[in-house]
C-alpha cells in the first residue's frame, strides 16, 4: 500500500523515489512489524486474558510447566496481525510470491485458530481432531504446490538443488509437488513441535526467517544470484520484506514470550509461521538448506517420532519425554538453560546454512 502510495508521490518529490529500494522497505518492514507488536502486545495479552483463553498444562509434564497454568494463549494472533500488516505496507502487493506467502500463512493460521479455540475457548481436550487438520494442512500445502508449479516459468524453478555442489540440481518434474506439500507441512508441524518452551520456537523462526530473506535478496537479483551461482528468481526479491516482517514481528512477540512467558503463541501462530517458512524456502529453492538451518525444528520433529515408533515397538521410550526440549528438562536443566543452548544450536546451523552461498 504504502510502495504504491510513495510511487505516486515520487512523480511530485524525487525524495519519494527512495522507498523503491528493497533493502529500505525490509528495514522499515521490520521496524513496523517490531512497532506494531510492542504497541499491540499488551491490549492483545488482556484481551486473551478477559475472554479466559489461558493455557492448560498437562500434569505428565515437567512439573516447573505448573506454574505456567493460565498464561494466555493464542498469542499467535499478535504475531499475524504485525507482521501482515506490516507485508501489506511495505510489500509489492502484485507480486505472487507474497500473494501466496499472504495466502497460506492466513490459512495455516486459520487451521491453528480452530484447533486453539476448541482446546481453551471450548475445552476440548482433542481441539481440532488431527485427520481433519491434516485434511485441511494438506489441501492448502497442495494448492501452493500446484501454484508455484503452475507459475513456474525457468527449469530451475522446479530443480532440487543440492548446496556445497557447484550446478548439480535435480529434475522434479511433477514430483515437485509432493516435495512442496511436504516441506511446508513439514515445516508447519516441526515449528509447532518445538513451541514448547518461552521464546524458544519463537527466536528459532526469528533467525530462519531472517537468514531466508537473505536467501530471496539474492535469488531474486539477477547479479548476485549469477555470481554465487543459485538460480535467478524473477520476484522473489520481494520476499525479503515477508521474511522482514517475520523478524519484526517474532522479535516483538518475543518481548511478551520471553521467560517467563506472559503469552504463549498456540498453533495460531506456530502452524502460520512454520508454513511461512516453508513456502519461502520452496520459492527460492532452498529445501535443503531449510532442513540445515531448523535443525532444532527437525531434531524435535524426529525425537517425537523415535519416542512414538519405538514405544509401540518395545513398550520402552528413548527419551524422558517427547519432543527433545522436555527430555532435558527432566534431566535437570533449567528452562533457561534449554532455551539459549537450543537458541545457540540454531544460529550456528544457520551460518552454516548462510555459508553454502559462497562454499560450492
Amino acid at each position: 500500500m504504502l510502495l504504491w502510495l510513495t510511487g505516486q508521490l515520487a512523480g511530485y518529490e524525487s525524495l519519494f523515489g527512495v522507498f523503491r529500494y528493497l533493502t529500505l522497505r525490509a528495514i522499515l518492514s521490520v521496524l513496523t512489524a517490531l512497532a506494531i507488536a510492542l504497541l499491540a502486545g499488551p491490549w492483545v495479552i488482556d484481551r486473551l486474558a478477559g475472554l479466559q483463553i489461558k493455557q492448560s498444562i498437562r500434569t505428565l509434564g515437567p512439573a516447573t510447566h505448573l506454574s505456567k497454568a493460565g498464561t494466555p494463549t493464542m498469542g499467535g494472533v499478535l504475531i499475524l496481525l504485525s507482521m501482515l500488516t506490516s507485508t501489506l505496507l511495505w510489500a509489492d502487493l502484485s507480486n505472487r510470491y507474497i500473494l501466496l506467502l499472504l495466502g497460506v500463512t492466513l490459512l495455516f493460521g486459520a487451521v491453528g485458530w480452530v484447533d486453539d479455540y476448541r482446546k481453551v475457548v471450548q475445552k476440548n481436550s482433542i481441539g481440532l481432531p488431527a485427520r481433519w487438520k491434516y485434511f485441511w494442512q494438506s489441501l492448502i500445502g497442495i494448492a501452493a504446490a500446484l501454484f508455484l508449479f503452475q507459475n513456474a516459468t525457468i527449469a530451475e524453478q522446479t530443480q532440487l538443488l543440492l548446496p556445497f555442489f557447484k550446478n548439480v540440481s535435480i529434475n522434479l518434474g511433477l514430483l515437485f509437488i509432493p516435495l512442496v506439500y511436504f516441506v511446508i507441512v513439514g515445516t508447519s508441524n516441526a515449528v509447532n513441535l518445538t513451541d514448547g518452551l518461552d521464546g524458544l520456537a519463537i527466536m528459532s523462526t526469528v533467525m530462519v526467517g531472517g537468514a531466508l530473506g537473505l536467501f530471496a535478496y539474492v535469488a531474486g537479483h539477477a547479479g548476485f544470484a549469477d555470481y554465487l551461482l543459485i538460480p535467478h528468481i524473477k520476484g522473489a526479491g520481494e520476499v525479503l520484506v515477508f521474511c522482514a516482517a517475520i523478524v519484526g514481528a517474532g522479535l516483538g512477540f518475543l518481548w511478551f514470550n520471553a521467560y517467563p512467558a506472559q503469552v504463549f503463541m498456540g498453533d495460531v501462530g506456530a502452524l502460520a509461521l512454520g508454513a511461512a517458512l516453508g513456502t519461502v524456502a520452496v520459492i527460492v529453492r532452498q529445501e535443503i538448506v531449510l532442513f540445515i538451518m531448523g535443525g532444532v525444528f527437525v531434531m524435535e520433529t524426529v525425537s517425537v517420532i523415535l519416542q512414538v515408533g519405538y514405544y509401540k515397538l518395545t513398550k520402552r521410550r528413548i527419551f524422558r519425554m517427547a519432543p527433545l526440549h522436555h527430555h532435558y528438562e527432566l534431566k535437570g536443566w533449567p528452562e533457561p538453560r534449554v532455551i539459549v543452548r537450543f537458541w545457540i544450536i540454531t544460529l550456528v546451523l544457520v551460518l552454516i546454512g548462510l555459508a553454502t552461498l559462497k562454499l560450492r
